[in-house]
């Protein structure tokens, strides 16, 4: 036989390509300890709480606003990753089950309202006093604070930046000035961080905000409060264009009760009295300047200069030029009528200091984040507030023996028909029969493997409607190389074509008729996915994951196999249980056709 030429070694190098793959996949898996894929709820078991509207009027809600929380919901969760959770309505109640264990950090994003808006600070002053605490002295770096700056700080206890609730920006050592009328506060600076005495300062600034890296030295040097600052926290404050009864309410307003507003619905057509995040300050804040549902998108990330996590938020037109003329119009007022507040869910997440007005419709929120905070609160601003408040009325375990004795029998279901198959292709194709077995072989282990990499890196979780799809997925992908089969079949029956030159015409006209039945096949998956729900749409990416893996080993692995077999003499001269015999062709064998070659 001539020695292969360059073209004909090709099946070689794409079958080691085929190998390289698999062999990363498994170093994937085994680096990571993952060989086993995380299951679903009806597998593994998990939590389902029920979630139920709270109004202002203890009315039932309207039908619209409960299907938008829970479109609203369900975009969160599967934000999270394809983690196989279910968003179902009960009545006026919104029914979450998401699979696993350890999965309070999901509960909280969904049942959170997460309406960010943006609003003038009119008047800030210290929380109510606890008991007195002489606050820690720190030394204060060169260029980043001022003794004036420690003075702002009142007699506001040493932060705990580990207390703030995830998916919150930390606001550790927000503290408040000394209500004088030129005092500055300590969260004043904009988006840049600084040590000193009054512990960490955080902001937030939009993209070109100028950062100010000493607060104004014009507060009070007392270390102490001041007796007028214990009687009235609004004394020598601007109180002009305040609602009155704000000015009371701010007086009175208890920023160390547990649950501050979190979850709270304020309107923002309306001024408020909020606390930030850790209790350390309270605010007058003005009407809405900017809404959250004017933001367009939210992404985590780490700034580039300091190395600390924050959250880019992008807005649509309308809050972009809202955003911009918020920023212009208080950039040359007294503090604190210079700050602009980020409100989540009622709550001061940070007010920085706004020194030049920011257009480009972008902003983002820095503070005492970390990578799960910063991920988390970018992801409840990028799917949306939800139009209700909800409260959480019962949160229940749910037992996988069920699902367990229906795996059992899904596998054993699916043995079986492979099996069958197996039998089939060796009756019907015998020597081609081992190539089709081999091809389903490698579209085993290469599922199994992406399976495995999804559970562990993008939140995937295997149900019994992903099993089911994976089962259905025998028939597509023997389907696709039975057609190749025939093809060649066809190609020796006409007698004019030795098996190599078979091999590539069949090929030819095999694949066009293949990648539009998986075409086919992808599409109705596709639509299904995104069309519905549950399990489903679990079936549903389960079959069009398939339909790809089968494109990839019929082009990767059987035709360059069939190719490198064209030449075994097993196959090229016919032997009887190759299934190219000449009493199976209904011609003249084709060894004939391939003397030249031998």
């Amino acid at each position: 036989m001539a020695p292969p030429t360059s073209s004909q070694s090709r099946p070689g190098r794409t079958l080691l390509l085929l190998l390289a793959l698999i062999l990363a996949m498994g170093a994937t898996i085994a680096l990571q300890k993952a060989f086993v894929p995380k299951f679903g709820l009806d597998l593994a078991g998990g939590t389902t709480v029920t979630l139920s509207p709270v109004t202002t009027t203890g009315k039932a809600p309207p039908s619209e606003s409960i299907d938008r929380a829970i479109t609203i919901i369900r975009a969160r969760v599967n934000g999270q990753g394809l983690s196989d959770a279910e968003v179902a309505r009960a009545n006026d109640n919104i029914v979450i089950s998401i699979p696993g264990v350890g999965q309070q950090e999901a509960l909280k994003l969904v049942s959170t309202t997460a309406e960010l808006r943006m609003r003038q600070v009119l008047a800030a002053a210290s929380a109510k006093e606890q008991p007195a605490q002489m606050p820690t002295a720190a030394p204060t770096p060169s260029g980043s604070a001022s003794p004036g700056a420690a003075a702002s700080a009142g007699a506001s206890a040493t932060p705990n930046a580990g207390a703030t609730p995830a998916g919150r920006a930390l606001s550790s050592a927000l503290t408040a000035p000394t209500p004088s009328p030129t005092a500055r506060h300590a969260n004043a600076a904009t988006g840049q961080h600084a040590n000193g005495a009054t512990g960490r300062k955080h902001g937030a600034r939009g993209a070109g905000a100028k950062a100010s890296p000493t607060p104004t030295p014009s507060a009070s040097p007392s270390a102490a409060p001041s007796a007028q600052a214990s009687d009235d926290p609004l004394a020598g404050q601007d109180t002009s264009g305040i609602e009155p009864a704000l000015l009371d309410q701010f007086r009175k307003i208890d920023c160390t009760a547990k649950n501050r507003g979190q979850g709270a619905q304020d309107d923002p057509s309306k001024q408020i009295v909020a606390c930030s995040d850790d209790g350390t300050v309270r605010y007058i804040l003005d009407k809405a300047a900017v809404q959250g549902t004017e933001i367009s998108g939210a992404q985590a990330g780490t700034d580039p200069t300091t190395g600390e996590w924050i959250v880019q938020v992008n807005f649509k037109s309308k809050g972009a030029s809202q955003f911009a003329d918020i920023t212009r119009r208080i950039t040359s007022l007294p503090a604190p009528r210079n700050q602009l507040a980020n409100v989540l869910d009622g709550v001061v997440v940070v007010a920085p200091t706004i020194e030049e007005a920011i257009p480009g419709g972008s902003a983002r929120i820095s503070g005492n984040f970390n990578q799960t905070s910063a991920t988390e609160l970018a992801d409840q601003l990028k799917y949306g507030s939800l139009p209700l408040k909800f409260r959480q009325s019962e949160v229940t375990s749910v037992s996988s023996t069920l699902g367990q004795d229906q795996l059992r029998g899904g596998l054993i279901s699916g043995a079986f028909g492979l099996l069958i198959v197996v039998i089939y292709l060796l009756l019907y194709y015998r020597g081609l029969g081992l190539i089709g077995v081999a091809s389903l072989i490698v579209a085993t282990v290469v599922t199994y493997s992406i399976v495995t990499i999804l559970s562990h890196n993008a939140g995937f979780r295997l149900s019994l409607p992903h099993i089911i799809g994976l089962v259905v997925s025998i028939g597509i992908t023997a389907d696709s190389f039975i057609v190749y089969f025939e093809r060649i079949r066809d190609e020796i029956k006409e007698g004019r074509r030795t098996l190599r030159s078979a091999v590539e015409v069949a090929w030819r006209r095999a694949r066009r008729t293949i990648l539009v039945a998986d075409a086919v096949m992808f599409i109705a998956a596709i639509v299904l996915f995104f069309l519905a729900v549950g399990g489903v749409a679990g079936f549903a990416f389960a079959m069009g994951l398939t339909t790809l893996i089968d494109i990839l080993v019929v082009f990767l692995f059987t035709k360059p196999l069939m190719a490198v077999a064209a030449r075994m003499r097993f196959f090229a001269k016919g032997h009887k249980l190759s299934g190219l015999d000449a009493e199976r062709m209904g011609r003249t064998s084709p060894a004939e056709q391939t003397m030249q070659e031998a």
